[in-house]
């Protein structure tokens, strides 16, 4: 068996598009939210090998701003699948070391739903092993116009106005942007995630479905990374 090629470069932050539950339930002859469900215990094996790999940063996208919009059924199917997930792993990635960070409204999300975010939060707040930032009730373009509206609020001095400041008015305050997107499922979109904060960032897709997306599929991607020259619009010197 050949071995697989050495991973050289590991990103420190990676966001990662989870798409294809869906589709993944319609091949198991399932409905959609078994996709979900199986999607959702996928997370703990995704970080498991991002912290074998010494990733520090995870961004998930869980549920965007759109998703409301789908049939009621299955976004409160999502929402308790949600808090299933909080009340039964937080305590072990609290003893893992994982530091849980919401990006997104908590505003319109059902009140034991936003209380069980903010718990996780407070009581995860100290780790410093591996950030995991979920992303949810979240929409770059809706980030973007918060965070607009946040700094108006401060009313700045237009010329002090730049990029490090208006960063410091997104959900990301405080990380550094992410060196990689993964996005499963097989589009070749960002569908409205960290779209400021990955403009730089790497972009990898793969026509596995979310739950399928396993360390051998982590691998491939972070081979793919770090196989890419990073120029940030500059020329190689």
């Amino acid at each position: 068996m050949e071995l697989p090629e050495p991973v050289l470069s590991v990103p420190h932050h990676i966001g990662v598009i989870m798409d294809g539950n869906g589709r993944w339930a319609q091949e198991h002859g399932l409905p959609r939210l078994e996709g979900h469900r199986a999607g959702t215990e996928n997370i703990r094996r995704l970080l498991r090998s991002c912290g074998e790999y010494g990733i520090k940063i995870v961004t998930i996208y869980a549920f965007s701003t759109e998703n409301w919009y789908r049939p009621s059924n299955e976004v409160r199917g999502l929402i308790g699948i949600l808090e299933r997930v909080l009340e039964k792993e937080v305590e072990n990635l609290h003893q893992e070391g994982v530091k849980l960070r919401h990006v997104g409204e908590l505003e319109g999300l059902p009140d034991r739903l936003r209380k069980a975010v903010l718990d996780a939060i407070e009581l995860t707040k100290n780790n410093d092993r591996l950030i995991l930032n979920v992303a949810f009730n979240y929409g770059g373009r809706a980030e973007i116009v918060r965070a607009v509206k946040r700094l108006l609020e401060d009313d700045p001095d237009p010329n002090e106005i730049d990029e490090e400041l208006f960063g410091g008015y997104l959900y990301t305050k405080g990380l550094p942007d992410p060196d990689l997107i993964v996005r499963t499922g097989g589009e070749m979109r960002l569908s409205n995630f960290l779209i400021w904060q990955s403009a730089y960032a790497e972009y990898y897709s793969t026509p596995t479905f979310w739950p399928d997306f396993d360390k051998e599929e982590l691998t491939k991607a972070l081979q793919a990374y770090a196989r890419r020259e990073r120029r940030f619009g500059r020329l190689k010197v």
